[in-house]
């Protein structure tokens, strides 16, 4: 396509797929400033604030993968209905939850439904989309959906401190609505194929991560001597490991593995996993800590990441139409290790706290750094791929960012040094800025100067996928 303008049916699949991403978007980082209300409610400390975040991670990233495969299967739209309506039912769930454990079952329901959402969302844009015009949508989503990301703090501290932690789940119901009404004007041409979906693999990647997850989250506890951590442990490892096999050997593959022998699909998803395990890092240690540790109020925290979500919302999709026209390997290592600097710049917090010397610096050029990151690298992976197979290639790369995510908070005691004080606020600065160091050298060595040099056709073995 020539043009970089939108014709009305583009517009609207934009609208669709930004609402709907918005909600997944939203509750994984708007629980972030209620943790500490939702503690002192319903008990559990630190442990309970970990499963209330990664319960969600859980299923939405290990789940995303068989969503992607859904999508393809039977229709991006059939697919984002049902989680729209899905998530709705459980974040009333969540707001009803009288106790840790039924809050966090809940929130494992939501992030289940919201794995619906993210891939068919993202593969509607790449798939009446190509060239510049669909560098440029993706910026705008990644704009939205990553201030949805950026803005959810905010928001829930706003209902944390004047009405309670509970209707923090219930802003998702506005825009629930307002996107199942936009998504019965959209009149696509879709075919389901009616493929054979691998649902042993999605049994095997839930399983396998939640039983990782569970041993890194409860090791503080336990310790790893204790069978109840590293038997989960191990059994998840193996299971996971077999979810990769099947992968292999599998005729309809949940995450296909030929996709990685594309270059810019394989080391973009690598340099994925490192900006996205150090945002998410940096996320709940900055939403806890300044209001446990600085002693800020909910709204107060929230608005610390204020900065970063108006320079997203500025500057993502002109990132975006920068990254189409120059190539993205430039912005996805700048933008990086620009980032790596504001979260070293959040070392100079002390026991003194300042918000306006010590935090909104580095909250700006953190924003800065992410502008220049994230549409460029979505642009990236996805441009990488055949537009047939664009509904699992979002979904792995959805599922590594979220995977980096869960992680990285299952294993926030250790980085910490198991107290989120100025001490552990410190530590977990140095491991953000790491991470993000690591994301950008990668995306140099990794992704082509110019997006034209990687040819975007599956592999040989592919052409007999039913997926492809």
């Amino acid at each position: 396509m020539a043009s970089s303008r939108f014709a009305p049916l583009q517009r609207l699949v934009i609208s669709v797929a930004v609402l709907a991403s918005f909600v997944t978007f939203l509750d994984g980082t708007v629980v972030t400033v209620a943790l500490p209300a939702i503690s002192d409610e319903l008990g559990g400390g630190i442990t309970t604030q970990q499963w209330v975040v990664d319960a969600y991670l859980i299923t939405l990233s290990a789940l995303i993968l068989l969503a992607g495969s859904l999508s393809d299967a039977y229709g991006r739209v059939l697919v984002m209905r049902i989680g729209l309506i899905a998530f709705g039912v459980a974040s009333v769930a969540v707001a009803a939850a009288p106790d840790p454990l039924i809050l966090i079952i809940a929130r494992a329901a939501q992030g289940a439904a919201g794995a619906l959402l993210v891939p068919s969302s993202l593969a509607l844009i790449t798939a009446t989309m190509r060239a510049d015009v669909q560098s440029r949508a993706i910026g705008i989503w990644t704009a939205f959906t990553t201030g949805a990301q950026l803005v959810g703090p905010l928001l829930g501290g706003l209902f944390v401190d004047f009405l309670s932690w509970r209707f923090v789940f219930l802003i998702n119901v506005v825009p629930i609505a307002v996107t199942l009404v936009l998504l019965s004007r959209l009149k696509l041409q879709e075919h389901p194929s009616g493929v054979r979906v691998d649902w042993l693999s999605g049994a095997l990647c839930a399983i396998g991560l939640g039983a990782v997850v569970f041993a890194l989250i409860e090791q503080p506890n336990l310790g790893w001597q204790s069978p109840a951590i590293w038997m989960p442990g191990v059994i998840g490892a193996a299971l996971f490991a077999w979810f990769l096999v099947r992968q292999q050997r599998s005729s309809s593959p949940l995450m296909p593995l030929s996709l990685f022998r594309v270059r810019d699909f394989a080391w973009g998803n690598l340099a994925t996993l490192f900006v996205y395990a150090a945002l998410s890092l940096n996320g709940f240690v900055v939403g806890v800590y300044l209001q446990q540790g600085a002693g800020l109020s909910a709204t107060a925290a929230g608005l610390a990441s204020l900065p970063m979500t108006i320079l997203m919302i500025l500057l993502s999709s002109r990132a975006g139409s920068w990254a189409g026209r120059f190539g993205p390997r430039i912005f996805m290592t700048v933008g990086p290790l620009i980032m790596a600097v504001g979260a070293l710049m959040l070392l100079v917090v002390s026991e003194d706290f300042d918000y306006w010397w010590q935090v909104l610096p580095a909250m700006i050029v953190l924003g800065l750094g992410l502008s220049l990151t994230v549409a460029p690298l979505t642009s990236a992976i996805l441009g990488a791929i055949d537009e047939s197979r664009s509904g699992i290639a979002s979904a792995v790369n959805n599922a590594v960012s979220r995977v980096a995510g869960l992680l990285v908070v299952a294993m926030l005691s250790t980085i910490i040094g198991g107290t989120l004080d100025l001490a552990g606020f410190h530590n977990a600065a140095w491991v953000t800025a790491s991470l993000l160091v690591l994301g950008g050298v990668v995306s140099w060595i990794g992704i082509r100067r110019n997006p034209a040099d990687e040819v975007a056709t599956p592999a040989p073995d592919d052409a007999a996928s039913p997926i492809g």
